[in-house]
């Protein structure tokens, strides 16, 4: 049976879709928070978003080519690429369902009036009016694409006008949303009223054109977002990158998205006039680009999730570097408090002892404290060395105008190389004091981002331990030599997980060393949480591990092609997913090793291209208490039946019954009550 490969896997971009289908059913929940319901509506919009600037452009020049012979059948499932088009347009129209039907009715009952596909009251013109010439009009630009060459930009908003003179006229109007809040507030009389600038827009559209627009209809255009980098690039790597962002406004367009009703020959001429022939054309509603509801101007804390409790760890050594020494320390953040990996660089900043720095950045705050922290520290004295990613897709900006503030400080900068990402999320801190070197050592399932933190769930260890420290400058060392890139057969990890190393055939040994206690009468069992699972040896693997008896718990955010429960593959195998106020994004891998068991961490998804195309670092955990504190955690996440779904064999998300368990509440109840065991013993 496990030779007929291809109907063992479900889906890459269906699992996607399926995601996002989840992040929507929590916006429909009416126990979630009403301003809450907006941000997760805002989540969906720009997953959908990435989804058409990442994948579809995929799975349309694998269709062109499959009609040319030129890809193996087995790459492309038969009518996807219509699958995914109706899956998008049953979740959109869901969507619309939500907003319309529930969400705005209870803004109403809150006194919030959320203008939506209506004429703008008359008790607020006057103010709308006024926002429009002080401050939106500046913005404004006004292009007619019959008569000059016009590129619409990348997920830009615009308002096309029809006119019925004799050349029948099409002018196209920006709706400045990069420039100007999307949303204008104007309270009167105790009520909120939201106007989105669109609509505001539109009302002025006669201040605009002479003649009256015989119609007016909102798009905008999507265009692949993928960067063209080759895979042998000679140059400035942070400059050709820059070139590229400043190209990707540009990239293939993969889909044109407009409101209903457009008359079908204004639309033609559109399509013709911006040369989107071959670009998807779809209908949606009359306003594009709602993540924007990230930035709703109504704050109520009774309308938001309650703020939770964040607790601090207390040292009983003087400094934050003693206590490491002392023991290991183990952060699961948002429940604990960020500061103490603030912390971590601020005292090396000032700590005479501290000679060298070493980070690797994926994705940094806008005002990044820890950038601010290692520049400083240069500015110190130390030597600081990081390594920045410019491919970390949708922050090389941000990550190039960071490496340059650093660089001129006086930071080493190392910049990724095209043909290998670093994904790892590590730093280590050299010290010397009487004449002894030591070494300090931080291991992350996330990104050194104190904003994500506050919303992402994550581990970060902090040790001292001469075994993982050793090999984390090991790893330092190749990614800032002359070999990085390279294969390098002598550089062997012992205890860390490096993708391109080892990190693939220990899980493949791990996984193997359970089927051998299975097989041989013997208790086994593996727990994955991952956010991503795809790579199909692993997935194979866990099959056979199914098929010999081991009892597979796997926690999986979002994609996920393994198929559960298939009779006689994987019976043994169970999958959830969790979506709730906080994004699940901490990878911990579990091996019950004849009762001994074996605990990582890390950065790695169980990707093709986490596995074999990234620099990726899984971390073990030695410590029997810190091994406890994750056991515990997952266990609840394994009995939650309220943020939680299972998935079937095709990938579909199944509610689960029982007594409500809602997981991260459960393990913030944990953090709390147990903090002196958990982070202070």
């Amino acid at each position: 049976m496990l030779k007929k490969r291809k109907k063992l896997l479900n889906s890459r971009d269906l699992s996607w879709l399926s995601f996002n289908g989840r992040v929507l059913e929590e916006a429909a929940k009416e126990d979630v928070p009403l301003l809450e319901r907006l941000k997760f509506l805002a989540i969906y919009s720009s997953n959908l978003d990435e989804f058409y600037r990442v994948r579809i452009p995929v799975l349309m020049a694998l269709k062109q080519l499959k009609k040319q012979d030129a890809v193996p059948n087995k790459l492309i499932k038969k009518g996807l690429l219509k699958k995914t088009k109706k899956i998008i347009e049953s979740q959109q129209a869901y969507f619309g369902t939500i907003l319309k039907d529930a969400i705005i009715p209870a803004l109403n009952n809150q006194n919030i009036r959320l203008i939506y596909n209506e004429a703008i009251p008359e008790i607020i013109k006057e103010e709308t009016n006024r926002f429009f010439f002080d401050t939106i009009a500046a913005f404004i630009e006004i292009h007619y694409p019959e008569r000059t060459d016009f590129f619409p930009k990348n997920n830009q908003l615009y308002l096309a006008a029809g006119f019925a003179d004799h050349d029948n006229t099409l002018a196209l109007v920006n709706i400045p949303s990069d420039e100007v809040p999307r949303f204008f507030r104007v309270t009167v009389e105790d009520i909120d009223y939201i106007v989105l600038i669109d609509d505001i827009i539109r009302a002025h559209l006669p201040y605009i054109f002479t003649n009256t627009p015989t119609c007016i209809f909102s798009f905008k255009v999507t265009r692949d977002a993928e960067l063209d980098l080759q895979d042998e690039f000679s140059g400035d790597l942070a400059n050709e990158i820059e070139k590229l962002l400043n190209l990707r406004d540009y990239g293939m367009a993969t889909r044109l998205l407009y409101q209903p009703g457009v008359p079908k020959l204004v639309l033609n001429r559109l399509i013709a006039c911006l040369q989107l022939e071959h670009a998807n054309h779809i209908e949606g509603g009359v306003y594009h680009n709602l993540r924007d509801f990230f930035s709703f101007p109504i704050k109520n804390p009774q309308l938001e999730y309650t703020k939770l409790p964040v607790k601090e760890i207390c040292y009983r050594q003087r400094n934050l570097f003693e206590e490491i020494k002392q023991r290991d320390l183990l952060l699961h953040t948002p429940y604990n408090s960020y500061n103490t990996i603030l912390r971590f660089f601020n005292e090396a900043v000032l700590n005479p002892a501290v000679e060298e720095i070493y980070i690797t950045l994926y994705r940094v705050a806008t005002n990044s404290q820890i950038v601010h922290a290692l520049i400083s520290a240069a500015k110190n004295g130390k030597k600081v060395t990081v390594f920045v990613e410019l491919k970390a897709r949708f922050d090389e900006a941000n990550n190039i105008k960071w490496a340059k503030r650093m660089e001129s400080a006086g930071v080493k900068i190392i910049y990724s190389d095209p043909k290998l990402k670093v994904h790892a999320k590590v730093s280590l801190i050299k010290l010397r004091s009487e004449n002894e070197h030591s070494l300090l050592a931080l291991l992350s399932t996330g990104n050194f981002n104190e904003n994500t933190a506050k919303t992402y769930t994550d581990h970060s260890l902090l040790t001292a331990s001469p075994a993982i420290t050793k090999e984390t400058a090991q790893l330092f060392d190749y990614l800032s030599g002359p070999n990085f890139g390279k294969e390098c057969p002598s550089l062997l990890f012992h205890h860390l997980l490096v993708a391109r190393f080892n990190l693939h055939a220990v899980f493949i040994d791990r996984i193997d060393n359970e089927i051998r206690q299975a097989l041989n009468g013997e208790a086994a069992g593996i727990i994955l949480k991952v956010n991503n699972l795809e790579e199909e040896t692993l997935i194979y693997k866990l099959y056979e591990a199914s098929q010999a008896g081991v009892k597979i718990d796997l926690i999986v955010r979002g994609i996920c092609r393994i198929r559960p429960g298939l009779p006689g593959v994987s019976e043994n195998i169970r999958v959830l997913r969790i979506v709730d106020r906080y994004l699940e994004h901490g990878r911990i891998f579990i091996f019950h090793n004849g009762g001994n068991e074996q605990l990582f961490l890390g950065s790695a998804d169980w990707m093709d291209r986490n596995i074999y195309r990234r620099i990726e670092v899984c971390f073990p955990i030695y410590d029997e208490l810190l091994k406890d504190q994750i056991k515990d955690i997952i266990a609840l996440q394994l009995e939650d039946n309220t943020a939680a779904v299972q998935l079937d064999q095709d990938g579909n998300n199944i509610a689960l019954a029982g007594e409500t368990i809602r997981s991260q509440e459960k393990i913030q109840e944990l953090i709390n009550a147990s903090s002196s065991d958990l982070v202070n013993s």
